[in-house]
């Protein structure tokens, strides 16, 4: 049975549930049920968001910052991100798989922003997400018309860092908030099924929810979205460092492997790993064995 038949999968936290779908995330705005998401970047943080039964994992330019060591998330290429979604395909099975097109992707011509999301298509995606607001609105209506669906982003848009001149909240003053709204609702009719909301005021996120036909993920932006989205590695505790005023750290992994390791480099400078219990045993005669055997035959007459 295919995923499209409705095949069901088990997680570990969770009943069976059906395969997520585009479709079936557009009619979170109906049923009320929450969206929940992460990023992923690789097959081991594929593993862990189907393992905890997300609704839908997305394979985000921020790996650029996350798994690559970049700055902000404009150095990342087409490679780069199709490299990390094969690499989550093979993990993820029942959250909708959602791709970033990355910066420089979809800003040269339509054509070529239709080739770049069928690449990410043909390696496993099941929807892609771009930044933007209304210029972005023919864009998305040309990706949906062939067949594929887009989730829209909004408000702190990272691939705009210097456009913005940082990363700062957007829609603060009553005239930004006006034209976020607008965005969305020219993104909704433009054919976009969900809308993610990031760095902008509780009450604005609020508002454009009431407003769309369509649910709204939130990071950054309040109680009131459809749904939250939060960096994977953000949330474990995986790497150093200041995190976002929105981040609710769930974990502390970094020290926890820095720890494990620091262990593993006293164990082996001590001589105390590998122990028998991590070694192989001999097939052949041991050494003493083997010199008591050379004893024996050296001490015995010759026969001739």
């Amino acid at each position: 049975m295919s995923q499209e038949d409705g095949a069901t999968y088990r997680s570990k936290t969770t009943e069976t549930h059906r395969k997520v779908t585009a479709p079936g995330i557009q009619a979170r705005k109906l049923s009320g049920e929450k969206i929940v998401a992460l990023t992923a970047y690789d097959y081991p943080t594929g593993v862990l968001c189907e393992a905890a039964g997300m609704d839908l994992v997305l394979v985000g330019d921020s790996l650029g910052n996350t798994a690559l060591g970049y700055e902000n998330t404009l150095p990342v290429t087409m490679d780069e991100m199709l490299a990390a979604l094969r690499a989550v395909r093979r993990a993820v099975r029942r959250p909708l798989l959602v791709a970033d097109l990355p910066f420089g992707s979809y800003h040269v011509d339509p054509s070529t922003t239709i080739e770049n999301a069928i690449r990410l298509l043909k390696s496993g995606a099941e929807a892609v997400k771009l930044e933007g607001g209304r210029r972005r609105a023919a864009l998305v209506r040309q990706l949906v018309e062939n067949e594929t669906p887009v989730m829209a982003h909004i408000g702190l848009t990272p691939q705009s860092v210097h456009a913005m001149g940082g990363f700062k909240v957007q829609g603060r003053s009553p005239a930004e908030a006006r034209s976020l709204i607008d965005d969305a609702l020219a993104l909704e009719e433009a054919g976009a099924f969900s809308i993610v909301l990031e760095g902008v005021p509780v009450d604005l996120a609020a508002t454009i929810t009431e407003q769309l036909h369509i649910p709204t993920v939130g990071i950054g932006a309040g109680e009131g979205c459809g749904g939250q989205i939060l960096v994977l590695t953000d949330i474990l505790g995986w790497l150093p460092g200041r995190k976002p005023k929105f981040v609710r750290q769930y974990a502390d992994l970094h020290s926890v492997a820095v720890d494990a390791l620091e262990r593993y480099k006293i164990d082996v400078r001590r001589g105390e790993f590998p122990a028998a219990r991590e070694s192989y045993g001999s097939t052949l005669e041991s050494s003493s064995e083997a010199a008591s055997r050379s004893k024996t035959h050296s001490s015995e007459p010759s026969s001739s």
